[in-house]
């Protein structure tokens, strides 16, 4: 027991130190107890089917493939054997295509061979199998440039954690006894969200069929989702443009009992949360941020205090463009789908009206994507790199009237061997280009306090403002410091 206070008073001490890392608010909702699985529909959808597996993974290579040669006509595309052969040659390089493709639409892709397996009666550790014989295939076979080291990293691991998150998410809505527009609707919104697993359950007949029991293989779990509107406006160093207002849309979802823990059941606990914004030269998608808890244990659980510590996955992707052409133009741009840590995770129970809750990680980087100021090649202007992350937040709440929350997350990521100081990166095709980036140390921030108040049963009216703060230090080019600075103010639905 001594033990136990001791952790707790170190972790309440760093919180009050150190409040400028984290990776999500948590907010103050009460829970809805949640319903278990019916035994009939675990044994249902427990068998395997590795035939229709391993045939959805290939018909989506082959369909990918298809529509970026046929339909977009994509250099890369125009494969054959000698283009195999030469892959198979050459092996394995550091790729130049844009963050957004290397950081998320891999991911993506990953997650639908995921889906693909998990869908035909297999476990998470299983269907990381089939992502991984997806991932290779695609790059050895696929395209006529050089397979890819990253891609097969974000591929794979970001493609579990979206994977696993997009599954559990569908399996929530899906309900084998609807019928009509009930069913229908249920059916197209849980294929939007997990479209491997919509294309399995049409060619099983599982999208139509009426069962005695719901189908729904986690149950019904506490699931709260919030959903924000408003405007957003972006200053980078004091400087406002007219580029810099547009409008925003925010998505939250946490999945399960975040106070709760129960051994190695991984995904029971997660958290999602998202941005998208109409902006000028804005991408559409500036966020995503993805924490599954794999194992947890409980350290203390008293009527006072609550504390448990976790083994968590990890996805980051903050993207942003330029809205200035001053030097460091373009706000930030960093991505870690591939990162792994430990986390605690505590709630004050002391007060009836007054709640307050708080967290804290440390992650390994097993390959991330930070801005760079120097390295221009093709569609590629970031650093790829290894480090660790520090997230931390806290979240204090009145009733369900009042909150107050600051998250951050802060990554250190370094590279020992870039490019040699002498080499000209104009002088060759961007193809034989292998290098994971700048020689530099890097660290971002993304930081932000929000406030929400109540003005009916589930509407309340949000105020956000966030940093993103980028220091890197280069061996062989002058230090550079970006800090970008971010307000909105919203609507948001809770749920």
């Amino acid at each position: 027991m001594k033990f136990r206070k001791i952790i707790l008073l170190i972790l309440i001490f760093f919180l009050c130190n150190a409040l400028a890392y984290a990776q999500f608010p948590l907010n103050y909702k009460q829970s809805v107890a949640s319903i278990q699985a019916d035994s009939v529909d675990i044994q249902y959808y427990k068998n395997k089917n590795w035939v229709t597996a391993a045939g959805q993974v290939v018909g989506l290579n082959i369909g990918v493939w298809a529509f970026d040669r046929y339909a977009l006509n994509g250099d890369f595309a125009h494969i054959g054997w000698q283009s195999i052969q030469e892959n198979f040659r050459h092996g394995f390089v550091w790729d130049n295509d844009k963050m957004s493709t290397n950081f998320f639409s891999h991911p993506y892709h990953g997650s639908l061979y995921y889906n693909s397996a998990r869908a035909n009666g297999f476990n998470m550790w299983q269907s990381t199998a089939f992502v991984m014989l997806g991932s290779a295939t695609w790059e050895l076979f696929m395209e006529n440039e050089y397979p890819s080291i990253n891609d097969a990293i974000n591929t794979t691991l970001g493609g579990v954690i979206a994977g696993e998150v997009a599954y559990r998410t569908s399996d929530c809505l899906l309900d084998d006894r609807a019928r009509g527009i009930s069913r229908f609707g249920r059916e197209f919104t849980a294929f939007l969200i997990s479209p491997a697993r919509g294309i399995t359950r049409i060619i099983n007949g599982d999208a139509w069929r009426i069962r005695q029991t719901s189908g729904q293989q986690f149950g019904s779990p506490n699931v709260n989702v919030e959903f924000s509107l408003g405007a957003r406006n972006i200053e980078l160093r004091d400087e406002i443009f007219d580029e810099g207002f547009g409008l925003a849309a925010d998505v939250a979802l946490e999945y399960g009992e975040r106070f709760e823990t129960d051994g190695w059941k991984p995904y029971d606990y997660f958290t999602v949360s998202g941005s998208i914004s109409l902006q000028k030269k804005q991408p559409f998608l500036s966020k995503v941020t993805i924490s599954g808890r794999l194992y947890g244990t409980d350290l203390i659980d008293s009527k006072k205090d609550y504390l448990n510590f976790g083994i968590y996955q990890h996805f980051n992707y903050y993207n942003s463009d330029s809205i200035s052409d001053i030097s460091n133009s373009v706000p930030y741009r960093f991505g870690t789908p591939s990162c792994f840590g430990i986390g605690l995770m505590y709630n004050n129970k002391r007060y009836e009206n007054w709640h307050f809750s708080s967290y804290f990680h440390l992650n390994a980087v097993i390959l991330g994507a930070t801005l760079s100021d120097h390295y221009f090649v093709d569609e590629r202007n970031y650093n790829m790199s290894n480090g660790f992350g520090i997230q931390l937040g806290f979240s204090f709440a009145y009733k369900d009237k009042v909150h107050l929350s600051y998250y951050s997350d802060s990554f250190y990521m370094f590279i020992a061997n870039g490019y040699p100081e002498e080499y000209n990166l104009t002088n060759e095709n961007g193809k034989h280009i292998s290098y994971k980036g700048d020689t530099s140390t890097s660290v971002s921030n993304s930081g932000s306090l929000k406030l929400d108040v109540k003005l009916s049963k589930n509407l309340f009216i949000t105020a956000e403002t966030s940093s993103f703060v980028r220091s890197t230090k280069y061996k062989f080019y002058d230090d550079v410091y970006s800090l970008t600075l971010e307000n909105k103010l919203m609507l948001t639905l809770k749920f």
